[in-house]
């Protein structure tokens, strides 16, 4: 079984960066020869078994050609690269995404997962410089792209977006959350998928002030008090998700923004919890890897 932990899913890892190694060409083409390799291929890796699953690291001897990124250290000194390349599904392994196990991965291959589909979706959104229009190339061991000639660089960037989790303040199973069916969401064999609201800050606001904005807009809904909870990255295409629990009015009236809000609803938590019991299938909820599963189960208690 996965180990105990809290928080939310993602939000872990148990890898020394070891950012200092970066610039360090010697020990970095030293390291690699008796590194343990990660394929990434669009947002995938391959993974072995079940509960909880392997990830399939290989030997640099194996390693296909692509963009090279330095994850870290271990605390036994074994020393993580990943690979952004094509992966070959081999006997015995399946292709996965971040969806799919996140999970349920311990913490070691969790923080590799999320950190190397991070770096390579950086990497291959960035090919050329936004300022003058450069070719860029990654430099310091995959961790910044700089123009060929060196006058340019660029670091990985993260996008604060805020994710948060509507409720009424009452205790007990008669409480309410409010939850959202995305207007690009496919109903899976008929049935609906609700999740929390979300959205990204603005320039000039605060995570707390994007929060309210966010809920007004999509679902016409004012709140009172908006609570931090957790945070968690989110590499699609390069996020932190910063969650919230924010209140309002018993029953407050719902008016949704059709253009990306197909319906929003209250559900109480005995409904919630009869769906993530199994009891009921009259709705679907977020993916366990997500921080919006997280801050559903944090309020339900």
């Amino acid at each position: 079984m996965g180990e105990a932990r809290s928080g939310p899913p993602l939000a872990r890892g148990a890898l020394d960066r070891a950012a200092h190694r970066r610039t360090d060409a010697d020990w970095l083409a030293e390291a690699w020869t008796r590194s343990r390799v990660l394929v990434v291929d669009d947002g995938h890796v391959l993974v072995r078994g079940d509960d909880p699953p392997d990830l399939v690291l290989i030997d640099p001897a194996d390693a296909p050609q692509g963009e090279r990124f330095f994850l870290g250290e271990d605390t036994d000194g074994s020393v993580y690269f990943a690979v952004a390349a094509d992966v070959t599904v081999l006997p015995g392994t399946r292709r996965v995404n971040l969806r799919q196990i996140g999970h349920s991965l311990p913490d070691l291959p969790a923080g590799l997962f999320i950190t190397a589909v991070g770096l390579a979706n950086w990497h291959s959104r960035h090919p050329y410089s936004p300022l003058s229009g450069k070719l860029t190339v990654p430099a310091h061991a995959g961790w910044v792209r700089t123009t060929e000639d060196g006058t340019e660089t660029l670091w990985p960037r993260t996008d604060p977006a805020v994710i948060m989790l509507v409720h009424d303040g009452v205790e007990g199973p008669g409480g309410c959350c409010l939850l959202g069916c995305n207007a690009q969401w496919p109903a899976a064999g008929g049935i609906r998928r609700y999740s929390t609201l979300a959205g990204f800050v603005e320039p000039g606001e605060s995570a707390e002030m994007a929060v309210a904005r966010e809920v007004l807009e999509e679902v016409g809904v004012v709140v009172g008090e908006v609570t931090y909870v957790a945070s968690q990255p989110w590499p699609f295409p390069g996020s932190l998700m910063l969650g919230f629990h924010a209140t309002a009015k018993v029953g407050a009236a719902i008016e949704v923004d059709t253009e990306e809000i197909l319906e929003g609803r209250w559900f109480s938590r005995s409904e919630i919890a009869g769906v993530l019991r199994g009891d009921s299938r009259a709705f679907g909820l977020p993916f366990p890897a997500s921080i919006a599963y997280y801050l559903i189960t944090e309020w339900l208690g």
